[in-house]
C-alpha cells in the first residue's frame, strides 16, 4: 500500500482499492453496527421508509447511541410506526415530550409526527416527496432536496427551529444525512444492506453523503480538491466516484466510510 500521507495516488490504485473496500463493507454483517440496522428491523415499505428517515436525521454522535435512541422512538411508536403516525391520538404523544437526542428536542419530534400523519394521509410512500420536485432530466437529487426542504416546512405548525435538522442545498449544506437516507431507499443491489424500495429517483442521481469519515479519506485518495466541505464538495466528490462507477457511483459510499473507520488517512 502506497504511503498514506502522499495524496498522489495514481487513479488505478484508487479504483482498486475502493471496489476492495465496496466489496468488504456493503454485506449484512456490516448493517447491526450502523444506523441502517433500525430500518432493517421492518418489513412495511412505509416502516421502513419512516424509521430510516428517522435514523438518518438523528445519525450524528456515536453509532451505539444513534441506534438506542431510534429503538426507544420506535418503541415510543410501539414499533409499528407507519400505523403510529396515520392514526394516533392528541393523547398518544405525551411520552414524546420527553424525547431528545442532542439538539433534537420534543418540538421537532412532534412536528415530524405530525408531518408525517399528514403526509401518509394523501401518499403512499416517502419517495414523492422528494421525486416530485425532480426532473427526469436532472442529473443528481439536488431538485429533489430543494423541494423536500421546502414541502417539509411548508406548514402553519412548523417551528423554526426545526429546519436546521432537514438540511437544503440552498443554504449550501452537504445534506450528508439526507443523502444517506437516499442511498439507503434508492439504491439497488443483491447484497442486503441498501434496500432499493424506491423506483422514480435513480441511483445514478444520488449525491454521496459527505461526513467526516468520507471527506478525510477522499481528500487523501485526491477525490476532493474544494477546501470547505459544502453542497458543491458532494458534487465533486460524487463527480469523481461516477468516473469509478457511473450507473452506481455512490456504492463506494461504503469504502470511503469503511476506510475512515479503519483509521486510513488519520
Amino acid at each position: 500500500m502506497p504511503d498514506v500521507n502522499h495524496t498522489a495516488y495514481p487513479p488505478s490504485y484508487v479504483a482498486e482499492l475502493l471496489d476492495e473496500k465496496v466489496a468488504q463493507y456493503n454485506r449484512p454483517d456490516f448493517i447491526p453496527f450502523d444506523p441502517i440496522s433500525i430500518p432493517h428491523r421492518f418489513s412495511l415499505k412505509q416502516d421502513i421508509e419512516i424509521m430510516g428517515f428517522w435514523a438518518a436525521v438523528l445519525a450524528w454522535g456515536q453509532r451505539k447511541t444513534i441506534i438506542n435512541k431510534c429503538l426507544e422512538l420506535a418503541a415510543l411508536m410501539d414499533n409499528a410506526p407507519y400505523d403510529f403516525v396515520r392514526n394516533h391520538h392528541e393523547s398518544d404523544l405525551k411520552p414524546f415530550l420527553y424525547f431528545k437526542h442532542r439538539t433534537f428536542n420534543a418540538t421537532d419530534t412532534l412536528y415530524f409526527l405530525h408531518f408525517f400523519q399528514e403526509y401518509y394521509k394523501i401518499h403512499d410512500s416517502l419517495e414523492f416527496a422528494f421525486s416530485s420536485h425532480m426532473k427526469p432530466t436532472d442529473v443528481m437529487i439536488e431538485n429533489g432536496l430543494i423541494g423536500f426542504h421546502d414541502f417539509f416546512s411548508n406548514s402553519e405548525n412548523f417551528p423554526v427551529r426545526t429546519r436546521k435538522h432537514i438540511a437544503t442545498p440552498a443554504r449550501k449544506s452537504s445534506c450528508k444525512r439526507l443523502n444517506m437516507f437516499l442511498r439507503w431507499m434508492v439504491r439497488k443491489d443483491d447484497h442486503g444492506v441498501d434496500f432499493g424500495i424506491w423506483n422514480t429517483i435513480r441511483p445514478t442521481q444520488l449525491v454521496c453523503p459527505c461526513d467526516v469519515h468520507v471527506d478525510r479519506v477522499a481528500r487523501v485518495l485526491g477525490l476532493i480538491k474544494r477546501p470547505v466541505t459544502d453542497w458543491q464538495t458532494a458534487t465533486e466528490l460524487t463527480a469523481s466516484l461516477r468516473l469509478l462507477d457511473p450507473n452506481d457511483p455512490v456504492k463506494y459510499d461504503f469504502a470511503l466510510f469503511g476506510l475512515g473507520i479503519e483509521g486510513f488517512a488519520s
